[in-house]
């Protein structure tokens, strides 16, 4: 019985160690107005945490895929705000009378300008109701393979109509040691934000195939046109299984909690 609960307690020890070894972390560098930042994202089965410094300030974004609860977390500040889909109701409840604004002062524009805004708010991730949030969903075509890092990769240009709004160089998530299964999560993510931030959730990180997505593979590479010119590229960096600890999806102690309404002019 000794020799039988020894080999139990092993046993027990390498399905912890295997459970653990489940996260996975990616390294991803982001260039923007001439700006180089690097950006981490961490998943484990039902949690992601993405961290930015892009904005010149120190951003993490959790996502609870339990609770359906995101918070958007300030590192410099030392504050956060949380997200839920009563949170979501009552965004998108004080950014209606905004929008209706915003599309009499667009109405006043010539329709050159008024195009210009209208995709550049597209590219920023406009919400449900802002002038072009309503846009016809990007189509990709292949244009050949490149080399990003250590991968090969599958290249793709997307369009919205005659203008090019994006580039993507995609690889099968196999070859960066992953599988569509990893991200589920993220998937659930991209649902949970699409209601209010469309394209937000267009961005974020996800292997798909060409009928789900328009391309088929995960992006190593991620480029962004405004106006015709690369406007943001991200290239992923690293991919790597590690143990993710519980407390990475955690608010830092002694952060205080402010109110969603109270953060609309960031």
């Amino acid at each position: 019985m000794k020799g039988f609960r020894v080999l139990w307690f092993v046993l027990m020890m390498l399905v912890s160690a295997i459970l653990q070894a489940q996260g996975i972390v990616i390294v991803e560098e982001e260039t923007r107005g001439g700006k180089t930042n690097i950006n981490q994202i961490q998943l484990d089965k039902t949690h992601m945490r993405a961290e930015s410094h892009a904005s010149g300030e120190g951003m993490a974004f959790v996502f609870d895929d339990t609770s359906k609860v995101a918070r958007v977390i300030s590192l410099d500040k030392k504050t956060y705000m949380e997200m839920n889909a009563a949170t979501q109701q009552q965004m998108q409840a004080q950014l209606a009378p905004a929008m209706a604004q915003v599309q009499a002062q667009l109405a006043n524009l010539p329709p050159e300008q008024r195009a210009v805004v209208e995709q550049m708010m597209r590219g920023r991730g406009a919400f449900p109701g802002a002038p072009g949030a309503a846009a016809a969903k990007t189509q990709y075509r292949q244009t050949g393979s490149d080399k990003v890092g250590k991968w090969t990769c599958t290249k793709y240009e997307g369009y919205q109509g005659p203008e090019k709004v994006s580039e993507v160089c995609a690889v099968d998530p196999k070859d960066l040691g992953v599988a569509p299964a990893d991200f589920e999560v993220a998937r659930h993510l991209a649902e949970f934000i699409r209601g209010f931030m469309p394209g937000a959730a267009d961005q974020i990180v996800v292997p798909g195939s060409a009928a789900d997505q328009g391309f088929a593979g995960l992006p190593v590479r991620r480029t962004t046109f405004l106006n015709g010119k690369p406007d943001v590229v991200a290239e992923i960096k690293d991919v790597r299984r590690e143990a993710v600890p519980a407390s990475a999806f955690d608010v830092p102690p002694g952060f205080k909690k402010e109110d969603f309404g109270a953060g609309r002019g960031r």
